[in-house]
Formats: structure tokens, C-alpha cells, sequence
């Protein structure tokens, strides 16, 4: 439903029961509050019973609640504030266990992860890397760590990536300026969404490149240009970013081109491994530093 949830509802609202009402003006109202609330937080704030708020649910045509509550958390995930973002989370976090709700709630988004990324994007992805002339990434704000991450790892694996990493958008274009058929570029973005990212996958896409969107639903802008899009959970906890299953699937998604580049990997960590141990990049320990 999307956009159109409120408006549905706004218009549904006469047809109502006085309880279901209470909860139609309390979301439209307060909507951003409202698609984190429980059933029966929903319910015991508005005063009406828990199975009102479910048959409310049913009646704008969702199978249940959770569903109603995933869309209206869709509908507001790129429009919070930080503030906004700390206010509609205190409720949650308040009084409970932050380590057990933290890394619950990261298990979660790791488990939807896989049931939600497409399994033929994800091998189409590995294998128009393995075959790119050069690898273009790029991730800024919280996303610049999975884009530092993923990057590192390739350039052990592939001779030309190029991690695109300025606050200027006009030194962002110069170093894309290049991008063609034969190369690849991988954005990374999630909620807020990153104007940059989302003008540099413009922009790689009209110059013909593979385009890979690493973010968090088919609805986000980094998607729109994408050939392949990898989705992955990335809900806010309190005033941060959860990057827990996006930096998963990154790891997946180095192992599955590794793979592929097995022999050519095996010979870079044996150049590597003689340079470390030249150079003494590592603190050795115990019989290996001759205690």
C-alpha cells in the first residue's frame, strides 16, 4: 500500500467501529510512534483491546498486524529525524535488557535478510564482479565503514577497485568520470538515504556500468537504476544505524567471489603472508617471536 496507507485509512475511517477510530486518528496522527508499538502498546494507549487493533488490521486489509506494522514502518524509514528517531525508540529500550533487545532485534534482521535477498541477484552480482575491468564502491555516512570493509577485501582479490570516498560531490564525479560498460559499481545505502550515493548510481548507469545496489527494499532510490539489488535489514536502534546483516551479507558476498577466485587469491596471500612477516605487520607470539 505504501504512500497510500494513511490516505486508505483516512478514508476508511467513517466505516469504523468508535474503537477502531480511536486507533485510525491515533495513526494518522502519530504514525511515527504507531509502527513500533505492539499490538498491545497500540491498544492500551488508545484504550482498546489488543484484538480491536488486530481486527483493525484485517479490516485495511493486511493478514495481521505485524504486516500492518511493517508497512507503516516502510512508510517512515527515510523521513525520521535523529531526534525523532531516539523519541520513538525510548519506549522500546526503556527499563528493558539493551543487550538482549539490541542483539534480538539484530538476529531478527539477519534472519529476514536471508529469507528477503534474491538468490539469482546475488549470484548475478558475484559474477559480473568476477568479470569486471574495475570495481567502483561506494558508501558515505555510516555506510562509509561496509563500503571501507568491502573494499578492502577486494583489492586483496582484484587489481583495480576504487573506493570512492570524498564529502565533495563534484570530486565524487571526477573520480567516476571513467565508469564504463566493462566495469561495475556497487552503492551502499540505507535509511536516511544518501543523495550521493544515490546520484552516483544515476550517473554510473547511464554510463553504462553494472550497477549493484546494496540497501534495504525495492522501494529505496538506490535501487531504481540497480541490475542487482541486495537487500538487507537495516533498522535503526535509538539514534544509530544497525549494520549487522548489511555487513553479513557483505561477507557473504566477498566469500562467494572469493570462491570464484580461489586461485588467484591463494597466490596473493602467499605474496602477502611474505611481506607481512618481512616487515613485521603482525606481533608475533609465543614460539613464533622465539620466546
Amino acid at each position: 500500500m505504501g504512500q497510500d496507507l494513511l490516505a486508505l485509512i483516512g478514508k476508511m475511517t467513517p466505516q469504523f467501529s468508535k474503537g477502531q477510530r480511536l486507533i485510525a486518528n491515533y495513526m494518522i496522527n502519530h504514525f511515527d510512534k504507531a509502527a513500533f508499538m505492539t499490538a498491545s502498546k497500540l491498544g492500551s494507549t488508545v484504550g482498546v483491546s489488543e484484538s480491536t487493533v488486530v481486527r483493525f488490521a484485517s479490516e485495511v486489509g493486511f493478514a495481521g498486524y505485524p504486516e500492518l506494522q511493517r508497512a507503516l514502518q516502510e512508510l517512515i524509514r527515510n523521513k525520521l529525524t535523529t531526534v525523532q528517531r531516539m523519541d520513538v525508540t525510548s519506549d522500546q529500550l526503556e527499563n528493558a535488557d539493551v543487550l538482549a533487545k539490541v542483539l534480538g532485534k539484530d538476529i531478527e534482521k539477519i534472519r529476514r535478510t536471508l529469507e528477503e535477498t534474491s538468490r539469482a541477484d546475488f549470484e548475478s552480482a558475484v559474477g559480473c564482479i568476477c568479470a569486471a575491468k574495475s570495481i567502483y564502491i561506494i558508501g558515505v555516512r555510516s555506510s562509509s565503514a561496509l563500503a571501507q570493509f568491502l573494499s578492502f577485501y577486494f583489492n586483496h582479490i582484484f587489481p583495480n577497485v576504487r573506493l570512492i570516498n570524498t564529502t565533495s560531490r563534484s570530486e565524487m564525479f571526477e573520480q567516476i568520470m571513467r565508469i564504463g560498460p566493462e566495469d561495475v559499481f556497487i552503492g551502499i545505502s540505507f535509511p536516511r538515504y544518501s543523495k550521493r550515493t544515490v546520484q552516483a548510481s544515476h550517473f554510473a548507469a547511464r554510463s553504462g556500468a553494472k550497477v549493484i545496489a546494496l540497501t534495504d527494499s525495492n522501494q529505496s532510490p538506490l535501487a531504481e537504476n540497480a541490475d542487482y539489488v541486495l537487500m538487507a535489514r537495516s533498522d535503526m536502534v535509538s539514534f544509530i544505524d544497525s549494520l549487522v546483516a548489511p555487513l553479513s551479507l557483505i561477507n557473504a558476498l566477498i566469500v562467494a567471489v572469493g570462491m570464484k577466485k580461489h586461485d588467484e587469491i591463494a597466490r596473493t596471500y602467499d605474496r602477502l603472508e611474505q611481506i607481512w612477516d618481512e616487515y613485521e605487520v603482525y606481533e608475533k607470539r609465543g614460539e613464533e617471536a622465539g620466546v
